[in-house]
């Protein structure tokens, strides 16, 4: 009975180990658009009580593009903007409505009279978004509404309390009416998901710095520096993702060398860990019914995603049991196999 006594203490001495090793986990501060972790004193998004409007209450507040008047073209652009224009919260520019089908209302305009911003200022009128926030053009109109309301109830939120662009979610989802809803949904559920992201195994990356909701945007007048274990997402062009929201403007996801391999065996066995990615996601990982695609989108958004649904942030029965043995390395790898997979 000794003996076996003592076996029981070891085995739950080992399971308290490391559960306490995965909450003593650094948090991937990188995946949220930042380059460290949160420090006492730091500026975090603002409270969002129900009453306050989404836009501006809920949102950092922005520097406004300069008023210079001076249009601003992209290749093979038919019309030229501003950059007050491209950025205009309630009617952004459409660089290319040959790429999309004519947008409802809620997507191109939003709803100003309640701070809605339109929905094509971030997820773009094609629905690739950026890194920051998320891409939703090839996703059923079915799950998008599951997600909204999870938004709106509190079941969807960020782990890391910087990121103001969920909270600015979960105010509009509480806000917009089931016609609005409806209408997005089936908008974006329409849109093909395209190739966006270049996925590069590399040790030394771009220094980067972070805009207000969390872009990284290399910098050219400084050296280089060490990837080490995490991921770096840049645009490809970045002056026309930054200034001019271009949506045929991809991403270069800069991942440690090695991790695509690792990815890959990771997604095709769950490495005893967890369960093969195939098994909701489809063998493609471009998803099954109301399952949605995870292959070619935005490294950093899967790893935040992941990361929320591990810590609880955002609530999933389904994908809790599946991240809850996953380390940061793991999210790093799985999210280099993933995103560089075909769409």
């Amino acid at each position: 009975m000794k003996t076996l006594a003592i076996l029981v203490l070891g085995a739950l001495l080992l399971v308290f180990q490391q559960q306490l090793s995965r909450d003593q986990q650094a948090a991937p501060d990188w995946a949220y658009g930042y380059q460290r972790a949160l420090r006492p004193g730091d500026v975090i998004a603002p409270p969002c009580p129900e009453t306050a409007r989404p836009f501006p209450d809920c949102a950092y507040a922005a520097t406004l593009p300069p008023r210079d008047g001076i249009k601003h073209t992209l290749p093979g652009a038919a019309a030229s903007f501003t950059r007050v224009e491209a950025y205009y919260d309630f009617g952004p520019a459409d660089w290319y409505p040959e790429d999309h089908p004519p947008m409802p209302d809620i997507v191109a305009h939003g709803r100003e009279s309640a701070g809605i911003r339109a929905c094509a200022l971030c997820h773009f009128p094609n629905g690739q978004g950026k890194m920051e926030n998320g891409g939703v053009a090839g996703l059923s109109a079915s799950y998008i509404l599951q997600q909204i309301e999870a938004f709106k109830s509190g079941a969807r939120r960020s782990a890391d309390p910087r990121k103001a662009n969920v909270k600015e979610m979960a105010q509009v989802a509480r806000l917009l009416t089931d016609e609005e809803k409806h209408a997005a949904a089936e908008y974006f559920a329409s849109l093909r998901w395209r190739p966006w992201v270049k996925v590069v195994e590399t040790d030394t990356v771009p220094a980067v710095r972070a805009t207000t909701n969390g872009l990284f945007m290399p910098l050219t007048d400084r050296p280089p520096m060490a990837l080490g274990a995490r991921i770096i997402e840049v645009p490809q062009r970045p002056r026309d993702t930054d200034e001019l929201r271009d949506p045929r403007a991809g991403f270069l996801a800069y991942v440690p060398r090695g991790s695509i391999a690792k990815g890959a065996a990771l997604v095709a066995t769950g490495g005893g860990k967890t369960l093969p990615c195939g098994t909701c996601h489809g063998a493609d990982l471009r998803g099954v019914g109301d399952i949605p695609g995870i292959a070619g989108r935005t490294a950093s958004y899967l790893v935040r995603q992941l990361w929320d649904m591990k810590q609880g942030a955002r609530q999933s029965p389904v994908m809790a049991p599946v991240t809850a043995r996953l380390e940061v390395s793991d999210l790093i790898n799985l999210a280099a196999f993933v995103a560089s997979r075909e769409p």
